[in-house]
C-alpha cells in the first residue's frame, strides 16, 4: 500500500488526472457492460417465466385430469358366461352375419371365427370386449380379395384380476 501511494505521489498532477480519467472511463464501460448483460438476462428470464407458467398450468390441468381418471372405479368384469358375453358384443356391433362359429373351448376361453368382416368393425368389437375385461388371446387374420374385409379366427379370454 505504501509503494502504491509513493507511485501515485511520484506522478505529475497532469498524469494523475489522466489516470483518474482513464480509470473512470474503464469503470463506466464496465458498468455499462454489466447493465447491458443484466438487461439481456432479464429479458430472457421474462420469456422463460412466461413459458414455465404456461407449462405449469398445463401440468396442473393434466394432473387434475389424471386424478379424475384415477378416481373412477375400474370397470368390473361381467359375471355373464363368457360365450354369452362374446355373443352379446357381436350382436351389439352388428357382426352376427359375419360370424361363422362361436365355441367355448374352456370356461375362460371362447374361439370366434369370422368369415368376412370389415377390419375396422372387428377392431371395434375387440375394443368393446376389452371394456368388459375380456382380452384377445390368440388371433389369425387373413386378408380377403375385397378391400377392407378380413377373415379372422380369434380366441378371447377373461382378463385376470391384477
Amino acid at each position: 500500500m505504501i509503494k502504491l501511494r509513493q507511485l501515485w505521489e511520484s506522478r505529475a498532477p497532469r498524469e494523475r488526472k489522466i489516470i483518474i480519467l482513464v480509470a473512470a472511463l474503464v469503470g463506466a464501460v464496465f458498468y455499462g457492460w454489466l447493465v447491458h448483460t443484466a438487461d439481456v438476462a432479464r429479458t430472457l428470464l421474462r420469456t422463460s417465466v412466461t413459458t414455465f407458467r404456461a407449462l405449469a398450468a398445463r401440468v396442473e390441468h393434466e394432473a387434475a385430469e389424471y386424478e379424475s381418471l384415477r378416481s373412477k372405479t375400474p370397470a368390473t368384469p361381467s359375471k355373464t358366461e363368457l360365450r354369452a358375453l362374446v355373443q352379446a358384443q357381436i350382436d351389439a356391433q352388428g357382426l352376427g352375419r359375419s360370424t361363422t362359429r362361436i365355441e367355448a373351448t374352456s370356461p375362460s376361453d371362447v374361439q370366434v371365427v369370422f368369415g368376412a368382416v370389415p377390419f375396422a368393425d372387428w377392431l371395434k368389437w375387440v375394443t368393446s370386449l376389452q371394456s368388459q375385461q375380456v382380452r384377445l388371446d390368440t388371433c389369425r387374420i387373413e386378408t380377403l380379395s375385397t378391400p377392407g374385409l378380413v377373415s379372422v379366427t380369434a380366441t378371447v379370454t377373461r382378463a385376470k384380476p391384477q
